[in-house]
């Protein structure tokens, strides 16, 4: 014989402990959606930047950048704050993206520097690529240049 406190599920049907529906919030923006969802929308500085740096880039990514060849530019402009700039290949073509922890040497680059630098591919395409491997062969005569740890030194003209 059946234990008479023991019932069937049709004969009581289950009931929350709580008389309203329970609902979720999330107050971070969800893995593929573009709803902020309470508060603030995110800072664009607390987002990870899609651009590979020296620490994000695969190790196969970062061989077959070191393996390639060298090419010369100019440094067409570089900010220190934003940590980015751009070279101007000396053969033509458009410019290329140069992130700070790609730079190699003491001095910051400025504008009308001589480089060598390897290139890499930007994920996700690999359309596009940036500097790698940027080293500064030749100060701009004429202008002051700093170092890594904020030294100023001043380049006098070459005669």
């Amino acid at each position: 014989m059946a234990d008479p406190s023991l019932t069937s599920p049709s004969e009581a049907p289950l009931r929350s402990p709580r008389a309203t529906p329970l609902s979720l919030s999330f107050n971070f923006l969800r893995e593929g959606s573009r709803v902020w969802e309470g508060g603030a929308p995110p800072q664009p500085r607390s987002l990870p930047s899609p651009l590979p740096t020296k620490r994000t880039r695969t190790y196969s990514a970062t061989v077959r950048a070191t393996s390639g060849p060298a090419y010369k530019g100019v440094c067409k402009s570089f900010c220190r704050s934003q940590g980015h700039g751009f070279i101007r290949p000396t053969s033509g073509g458009d410019d290329i993206f140069v992130h700070i922890s790609d730079i190699e040497g003491e001095y910051v680059p400025v504008e009308g520097d001589e480089v060598t630098y390897k290139v890499c591919r930007i994920p996700p395409k690999n359309l596009k690529v940036q500097a790698v491997e940027v080293k500064i062969v030749h100060l701009n005569p004429g202008t002051k240049h700093e170092t890594w740890s904020g030294q100023i030194i001043s380049q006098l003209e070459e005669s």
